[in-house]
């Protein structure tokens, strides 16, 4: 009876972790059509590929979701946005925030999952954390596990 327990707590972290890592693709997606419209001709690429990186995230996770038995959250209608983006360096400072939340969230789903869903979520927040560090122009030492409040 303890080990069923455990097996059904263990499932509902691993079903909070990717709905929570849904979510916060769901605002990078968001939040890159905001990027794309400020950032500068050279570095629209760059937000193109990365709003093209969260869609398909987005969407594996959707699937994820549906195959641990739930519906995925739905996107919102809009997101607020952590500061007013009023031109590319403002688009650039954003677009790093967004890495980092994906990274934060990414890190929850490595620690819940297992197997081929760990090592898929240590690959996304691989990816978050490079593309962070090239909005940023510096890296941090442990993406992902920053101290929360």
């Amino acid at each position: 009876m303890q080990a069923a327990k455990a097996a059904k707590s263990k499932d509902k972290g691993l079903l909070a972790a990717t709905q929570a890592a849904l979510g916060a693709e769901h605002a990078a997606v968001y939040g890159y059509g905001v990027v794309g419209g400020r950032v500068t001709a050279p570095l629209r690429a760059e937000a193109n590929a990365a709003y093209a990186a969260h869609r398909a995230r987005r969407d594996t996770l959707r699937r994820a979701v549906r195959d641990l038995g739930a519906s995925p959250q739905a996107a919102a209608a809009a997101y607020a946005l952590p500061f007013p983006v009023t031109g590319a360096d403002s688009a650039v400072r954003l677009a790093a925030q967004l890495e980092d939340k994906v990274a934060d969230v990414y890190s929850d789903l490595v620690r819940a999952g297992q197997g081929s869903v760990r090592a898929d979520a240590a690959d996304a927040l691989r990816e978050a954390a490079v593309r962070a560090a090239r909005w940023r122009g510096s890296g941090v030492a442990f993406p992902g596990l920053a101290e929360r409040a």
